[in-house]
């Protein structure tokens, strides 16, 4: 069992407890790269082998009817409930992370057929970035880029200067993943929609971390990842987030370029063309990867018990104390992340020159942040499963590796 008490505020945490509930919690290794791929549950185990044993190797092909045909939106309408304020219908799992940036942009760009402009931003992730210009060179269309601060992320200001009668989407990171830069979602999406343009969000640095209101902020189109801060594990399949307004009350619903069997409106029929399914399912295109729905099953049920927004409390809680440890112990190094808890995710950066060889030195010794240009060492605080102990360990070898460089 990890002795919580080692530290003043994990002894005052409500939620130490359930970092024994992970895999590997109670071990002398420092983890600070939760935002990057999370620590295994310890029931995932568990769950993984009896499905071997009762699901797959005792039910065999019975289990699509029993469940695996549905699973893509069953578990969808928990990540919408738990994490994305969703209501259901609108959330759905499948596919890869930039597979369903391509879907949803490519979708949304249709919608806006005249419109000739992608806005967004040169700090975005670099697969958000990839995949727009490659629909830019598919489509004919121009990318529209905002420059950004690197230790912060677009403003409403920003925004509202980029848009216009030309722009037919705008995709943004709801936190940004070098900086942890919270952007004010409600505006910009209201900025966006004022221009008469769609909004995808990415949430790969949000879902599991930051409490999200997709529906009460109207937000057209959403793609986040399940292997950060829903545990999914490594190459567990991403989510999508599509409005009920623009499958169901559109004159013309969305329409996805990747049209796939388990997608179409009747999957068995196996008929001569492709007829959509109605709802969030026709953003569906293959066999969906059941296996990597395991993982994530848990950690959402986790999460439940938790309750999102006390997990946002401990974050904000793990990423001031992180800050304040730098402030005292690395005052060489810039805080490449916003100081307002309100304008920041969960994760700190934190700038020096030799970062790169600090994290290098880091590894070796079982302290595992990670390392971002422009000399960034980032720390992903995932709050569930890292305790204060833990950050302030890693952030005393930091200091231990800063002094040992000649």
């Amino acid at each position: 069992m990890t002795d919580h008490p080692s530290h003043p505020l994990d002894a005052a945490d409500p939620l130490a407890s359930y970092r024994d509930r992970f895999v590997g919690a109670d071990s002398e290794l420092v983890y600070l790269d939760g935002n990057s791929l999370g620590r295994p549950l310890q029931v995932t185990g568990e769950r993984l082998r009896a499905f071997v044993d009762e699901e797959w190797g005792g039910r065999l092909i019975r289990g699509w009817d029993e469940g695996w045909f549905d699973l893509p939106v069953t578990l969808g309408d928990e990540i919408g409930r738990i994490c994305l304020g969703a209501a259901a219908g609108q959330t759905f799992v499948g596919d890869s992370t930039t597979v369903l940036l391509y879907k949803a942009m490519r979708a949304a760009v249709a919608l806006r057929p005249g419109r000739t402009e992608i806005v967004l931003d040169r700090d975005n992730f670099p697969t958000d970035r990839y995949v727009a210009e490659g629909i830019a060179r598919e489509c004919g269309l121009t990318l529209r880029w905002i420059d950004v601060d690197t230790a912060a992320g677009v403003t409403a200001d920003q925004l509202a200067e980029a848009v216009g009668e030309q722009t037919a989407l705008v995709v943004l990171s709801h936190v940004a993943y070098r900086s942890a830069w919270l952007a004010d979602a409600p505006r910009l999406t209201e900025i966006a929609h004022d221009a008469g343009a769609l909004v995808l969000w990415d949430l790969c640095h949000s879902a599991g971390s930051v409490p999200t209101s997709l529906d009460a902020w109207d937000v057209d189109l959403a793609v986040g990842c399940t292997y950060k801060y829903l545990n999914g594990g490594p190459g567990s399949p991403a989510f999508g987030y599509v409005a009920r307004c623009l499958l169901e009350d559109a004159a013309t619903p969305l329409t996805q370029p990747i049209q796939g069997w388990m997608g179409a409106a009747d999957p068995f029929e196996m008929g001569p063309g492709y007829a959509p399914a109605r709802g969030v399912r026709r953003m569906i295109s293959g066999t969906p990867p059941v296996l990597g729905m395991l993982a994530l099953q848990d950690m959402l049920a986790l999460l439940d018990e938790a309750g999102l927004e006390a997990v946002r409390e401990k974050s904000i809680g793990l990423t001031e104390h992180a800050i304040a440890l730098a402030d005292d112990l690395l005052p060489e190094t810039t805080l490449a992340s916003p100081r307002d808890p309100e304008r920041r995710g969960g994760h700190v950066t934190l700038n020096h020159p030799r970062m790169r060889e600090v994290t290098a030195e880091l590894w070796r010794r079982d302290v595992l942040p990670d390392y971002r240009d422009p000399h960034g060492l980032r720390l992903g605080l995932s709050p569930l499963s890292t305790s204060y102990a833990e950050v302030e360990r890693g952030l005393h070898t930091v200091r231990d590796v800063l002094d040992g460089l000649t």
